[in-house]
């Protein structure tokens, strides 16, 4: 698979993520952490708005990856 395809395939993958993702933590956060204190919510949302980054990751390393001579 060539690096072009690689990074379709890649960007879709993290479009379909994202947008499952942030429904998910928008219902979290309104069901769960609206009764938290201030600080708490602030470290939660904090935690929540990064989350996303890590299963990502290897998807974006495998995009990368170079093409095979």
């Amino acid at each position: 698979m060539t690096q072009r395809t690689r990074k379709l395939l890649g960007t879709i993958v993290i479009i379909v993520f994202v947008m499952v993702y942030g429904p998910v933590a928008m219902a979290l956060a309104e069901s769960r952490i609206v009764q938290l204190p201030g600080l708490v919510q602030a470290l939660v949302y904090m935690i929540l708005g990064l989350a996303w980054v890590l299963p990502v990751m290897p998807v974006i390393k495998w995009m990368q990856k170079p093409d095979r001579a």
